[in-house]
């Protein structure tokens, strides 16, 4: 699917610099990564745009042109053709849809290579493959696929190839009412929390969803419940949004009795259900700029962006919903030693960690994302 590349880019004669290794960065000050980080950035000039998650570290998001969420930033990666290098503090697949959707003359750099998603890995392109094989065995012909924006660029690839659409946590809704009347069932990978909230949202009884478990004979399910589905959901989660629970809602209103619930919606149902509000991560931010000063808030989403909002809205009280959880492990492994080493060798003529996609699945993963485009 993609291949990795660790490699200089040389000089006519075919000399390549020595990439520098990360242990030189291990050991600096927080004041010298800083320093040196912003002088790789005036020396790259506009040849490197830096983007950055939301849920991405305060010491690294500082140094970020450009942040937002997932399907913002690979857009934005698209609008800056003069950058020849995109550096992106995300995670894998961000970097991956970034690669699909920017400019052959682009290059993608991830600053670390650990920097996975726990949700995407859940779908695996073999087990959708053989999972959409014995749907259509059954009959189930009239299938519309849709994955999350959180998947790996070969899932996108093969919605684009069956007629699908990739979606985002803000459109999913209109997604669904176009997929719907396309063909008379939904499959949607990876994230089942998202796709039952939305199926809800939409209006499809809880009663008419099944979840797909990839480790079991036709996903844990009779043939009769899948012939009865609308919705057919793959059993995959968010490490971080999955492990707020309904009682967390409970606890936070008898805590702060009027405190207004806003989560996302990869939470599971029951917390969704309980909540005042519940959006996207760019909705989240949007609804804390525009709440009124003195509103109180409990959030229930990432750690680091959580703890951003409340330094940004002092006149405002913003809590975690959960106050014993934590930030995204993966998004995490992205500290300010990975990105100095990142830009630093750029400096040096050295491209380490590129990310790209082979042609054939960018074209059938640009094929999903233009489809959805196209729906908005």
């Amino acid at each position: 699917m993609e291949n990795i590349e660790q490699r200089g880019m040389g000089d006519a004669a075919g000399f390549r610099p020595a990439v520098r290794p990360i242990e030189d960065y291990v050991h600096l000050s927080e004041a010298e990564l800083d320093r040196r980080i912003r002088e790789a950035k005036r020396e790259l000039g506009d040849r490197v745009v830096i983007l950055g998650h939301h849920y991405q570290r305060d010491d690294v998001i500082r140094h970020a042109d450009v942040t937002g969420d997932s399907f913002k930033l690979a857009r934005e990666a698209a609008q800056r053709p003069e950058a020849e290098y995109i550096v992106f503090c995300g995670v894998h697949f961000m970097a991956e849809s970034a690669d699909v959707l920017s400019g052959e003359h682009q290059q993608v750099i991830l600053p670390d290579m650990a920097a996975g998603c726990s949700m995407a890995d859940m779908a695996g392109i073999e087990q959708v493959e053989t999972a959409w094989e014995q749907l259509r065995d059954l009959g189930l012909d009239s299938l519309m696929p849709i994955t999350y924006m959180n998947s790996a660029a070969s899932i996108k690839a093969f919605c684009g190839r069956e007629g699908g659409v990739v979606c985002t946590s803000s459109n999913a809704a209109p997604l669904f009412d176009w997929a719907l009347k396309q063909r008379q069932k939904l499959f949607f990978f990876p994230d089942e929390h998202l796709g039952r909230n939305t199926g809800v949202k939409f209006g499809i009884p809880l009663d008419r969803m099944a979840v797909w478990d990839p480790r079991l004979e036709l996903g844990g399910n009779t043939e009769e419940q899948l012939r009865g589905a609308r919705l057919i959901l793959w059993k995959g989660f968010c490490s971080v949004h999955g492990r707020f629970q309904a009682r967390h809602v409970d606890d936070r209103r008898a805590e702060y009795p009027g405190i207004k619930i806003l989560v996302h919606p990869e939470c599971r149902y029951e917390v969704v259900a309980k909540s005042d509000i519940d959006g996207s991560t760019e909705n989240i931010i949007k609804t804390i700029r525009e709440a009124p000063s003195g509103s109180r808030w409990a959030i229930g989403t990432e750690l680091n962006l959580v703890n951003r909002l409340a330094n940004e809205h002092p006149d405002k009280f913003i809590t975690l919903l959960a106050p014993d959880l934590c930030m995204c492990a993966t998004m995490f492994r992205i500290a300010p030693e990975n990105l100095l080493w990142s830009l630093e060798n750029l400096v040096a003529g050295n491209v380490v960690n590129r990310i790209t996609v082979d042609p054939e699945t960018a074209d059938w993963a640009r094929a999903a994302l233009d489809r959805m485009l196209a729906i908005r």
